[in-house]
């Protein structure tokens, strides 16, 4: 039970710290930065996964 606390303790607290940071225009641009490298690696990821998809059908 502690460590479940301790889990959702930790979620909020990130959600709280990521709201703050987001207002500040340099967090804004960090957090900006870091979506767009999320982003970049999924659509690789998909890219990558659709092109093995596409192999299989074709064989």
């Amino acid at each position: 039970m502690k460590n479940l606390l301790l889990l959702v303790l930790g979620v909020l607290g990130g959600f709280v710290l990521a709201h703050l940071v987001n207002k500040d225009p340099r967090g804004n641009e960090l957090l900006a930065s870091i979506d767009a490298r999320i982003s970049g690696f999924t659509d690789a990821v998909g890219d990558a996964y659709r092109a093995e998809v596409a192999r299989d059908e074709r064989a």
